[in-house]
């Protein structure tokens, strides 16, 4: 049997997984990421992390192939740099040299949005497609897409920022500059603002009661508002529905996948989310004709996709 590491670095958590060739983790060790601090430390502390999974899962380093981490921001597969990530303060660092100075196997790095794509594709939701993209509803819209059984990421390994394709022009601010992006709608952050407004313009809904009760506004008080009858916050669910069906139908569009997979804690919602989402799509996909379209699932893995689609990135690579 063979191992792989593979590495999920947050701007909060590091977790390191050892994962076998079918695709099961077997052992996984975990730490804070710190920030701000020297990517040099970030990297002893990946390392460890490595050493101590393995032991954990009672193995020898030795039978590890190799490492693979997804990170933020962009990272050049092919040299191994981190070239810019603004969550972790880095610019044109070598993290697949400095690993190599704690550990001497092969070391591979991915964007952390391509890295739980490929882990859909190789064991989750996306399992048996050929083509797929993967959208993750957090903080941002995160995004992955597979082509032919590889990730894409571009020519200058920045590709597949799907939260960045404008749905409204005239819409917010959004961080990267532009206005009315993807993912100042579909976002768990954009629904906390909807949601927020409509607290603001209706203080005596259902909503607003739950947010005094939590001591704060939360992306699950829409949902959890509208099953309680509040027509304020069915209001907010289906703005927030159909702004995240004309992002998916974009994507569709474009790449024709086999699979498109929804992930993050706004996919919890479940057919609440998904069949709504479905029959608008099914409205406005431009193959609404056809007898062949795009399966529109919920992701299945969870914080682990990103463990093991970076475990398995040197498969990737030899493609």
């Amino acid at each position: 049997m063979k191992y792989y590491a593979g590495v999920d670095l947050g701007g909060t958590n590091i977790v390191a997984g050892i994962v076998d060739e079918e695709y099961k983790i077997i052992s996984k060790a975990e730490r804070k990421t710190n920030l701000p601090r020297l990517g040099e430390e970030i990297c002893a502390d990946i390392a460890d992390l490595v050493k101590e999974a393995a032991k954990i899962a009672c193995i020898s380093l030795s039978d590890v192939v190799s490492i693979g981490i997804g990170t933020p921001g962009i990272a050049n597969t092919d040299s191994g740099v981190i070239e810019y990530s603004c969550n972790l303060g880095f610019n044109d660092f070598y993290m697949a040299r400095e690993i190599k100075k704690h550990i001497d196997m092969p070391v591979y790095i991915e964007n952390d949005a391509n890295a739980a794509a490929y882990g859909e594709f190789l064991a989750g939701s996306a399992k048996g497609a050929n083509d797929a993209v993967c959208i993750t509803l957090g903080t941002g819209v995160g995004g992955g897409i597979i082509i032919n059984g590889r990730i894409y990421s571009g020519f200058n390994y920045a590709g597949a920022e799907v939260g960045h394709t404008v749905i409204d022009p005239s819409g917010p601010q959004c961080t990267c500059g532009r206005k009315g992006c993807f993912e100042v709608f579909s976002s768990a952050t954009g629904l906390v603002r909807m949601t927020r407004e409509a607290i603001k313009e209706h203080p005596d809904c259902i909503m607003a009661k739950m947010a005094e009760n939590d001591g704060k506004v939360s992306a699950r008080h829409s949902f959890n508002a509208m099953r309680m009858g509040c027509e304020i916050a069915k209001d907010v669910c289906d703005k927030y529905i159909k702004y995240l069906a004309l992002g998916i139908t974009n994507m569709i569009n474009i790449f024709q996948p086999d699979v498109l997979c929804i992930g993050g804690g706004v996919c919890n919602e479940g057919d609440e989310l998904l069949v709504p989402v479905k029959e608008i799509v099914s409205k406005e996909v431009y193959t609404r004709n056809s007898p062949k379209n795009t399966k529109i699932v919920i992701a299945t893995l969870g914080n682990d996709a990103g463990i093991i689609g970076a475990a398995f990135l040197g498969l990737n690579k030899r493609l």
